[in-house]
């Protein structure tokens, strides 16, 4: 009796609180927290929370290198990388340009013209290895080759219809760049002085009149836009690699940039004659006259914006005449001011020191004020001629047979 009763009571009793050992271990098993697993640690280190451990950043994408002609390589821009669009991004801040020196050209004329000029290239990017064969090989070897996708390099181009090539050069020191020689031979002692010429199109369509009439030099006063900002770039054609450009200069320094014995005229077309106008004589070329009168005396009255800084005594007079009339002497620089600001007081007065004139160029009366660019080129190639004629007739005179 004693053992059924004790049968009895094992089937009665739970079947968690039976003695094997399994099921102890289970009731345990269910009473446990969640573990939370660690990592392992260092000796000395304090453990971290989730949220404190950093992820380890990803590795590099792999440089694929490829040959796109014996000796140039180039490598294919991995996904994701992002150096063209910071580069890029960069070259066309003023600000970086200014400290590091770095410019940003487009389009295989314009990097073709800077590459033959000793124009130094850091990186070129491209869409197609054809874009290459179209430069010298000599010249983009020392460059960083990176071949990205079309759609990277429209992304960032500021042109409408992109060509497919960006390259970043060292911003050129005119002292070290080699002009082609065509410019060279058909140079003339014809210079250039743009005054407050602020429109990035005006300025580059400006040098590139500067080039074509054969300037010798081109000095931008600090009142300038950044010759080397990419609509200048574009609007120039090549011009910053034909003509050498020195930019940035207060007007003190403007006479040391200059050759011994120069003339320097400003480029006008206000009628002094109009009682209306007489205050506007320093806005340049950007005020039309009314009347087309001969050759008179400024007005020493400064324009009210002038006034502030300057005084109004401190305008000098200057003398006037058509700019088709002789005035070109050797060496001659013609000073063109902007359409907003106009002449500075500065330019009037250096135009004075050196015997210079104000050349006016007439328009029909009630016609608004011309073009900054246009006034240029009007006045650049009236100028290119009469130094040529000047030439051909002291040439004439030396071929002259000598009276024995």
């Amino acid at each position: 009796m004693a053992a059924l009763g004790r049968a009895w009571r094992a089937l009665l009793r739970p079947r968690g609180a039976r003695g094997d050992a399994g099921g102890r271990r289970g009731v345990r098993a269910l009473r446990r927290s969640p573990v939370r697993v660690l990592q392992p640690q260092s000796p000395g280190e304090s453990p971290q929370s989730p949220r404190e451990r950093s992820e380890p950043p990803p590795p590099p994408p792999a440089v694929e290198r490829c040959a796109a002609a014996p000796g140039l390589w180039y490598e294919k821009a991995a996904p994701g990388d992002r150096r063209m669009g910071k580069v890029v991004t960069i070259a066309k801040s003023k600000k970086f340009r200014d400290n590091h020196g770095k410019i940003l050209l487009e389009g295989h004329r314009l990097i073709k013209d800077a590459l033959e000029a000793g124009a130094v290239p850091q990186t070129l990017f491209f869409s197609t290895v054809g874009h290459l064969k179209l430069l010298p090989e000599a010249e983009i070897k020392q460059a960083s080759l990176v071949k990205v996708k079309f759609e990277d390099i429209k992304t960032w181009s500021d042109l409408v219809t992109p060509q497919g090539l960006l390259g970043i050069f060292s911003k050129p020191d005119p002292a070290k760049m080699s002009y082609p020689a065509a410019q060279l031979n058909n140079s003339l002692p014809l210079l250039l002085i743009c005054d407050n010429i602020r429109d990035p199109g005006n300025l580059g369509t400006i040098l590139r009149s500067a080039a074509g009439a054969g300037c010798e030099k081109v000095l931008l006063t600090k009142g300038c836009v950044d010759p080397w900002e990419p609509k200048v770039l574009r609007a120039g054609m090549g011009a910053h690699f034909r003509v050498p450009i020195i930019a940035n200069l207060d007007w003190e320094s403007v006479p040391t940039n200059l050759p011994d014995g120069i003339q320097v005229c400003v480029a006008d077309n206000n009628d002094p004659d109009v009682p209306a106008r007489t205050t506007s004589v320093l806005r340049g070329a950007g005020s039309a006259p009314d009347s087309p009168k001969a050759p008179v005396k400024s007005s020493p009255k400064a324009a009210p914006e002038h006034e502030d800084e300057e005084g109004a005594a401190g305008i000098p007079e200057l003398a006037a005449q058509h700019y088709y009339e002789d005035w070109a002497q050797t060496p001659v620089a013609v000073v063109i001011g902007g359409e907003t600001h106009g002449l500075s007081p500065a330019a009037l007065r250096l135009a004075a020191s050196t015997g210079g004139r104000r050349l006016v160029i007439p328009v029909v009366p009630g016609v608004d004020s011309l073009n900054s660019a246009i006034a240029a080129g009007i006045v650049l190639f009236e100028g290119k001629r009469q130094l040529l004629w000047r030439h051909k007739q002291e040439d004439d005179r030396q071929k002259l047979p000598v009276s024995g």
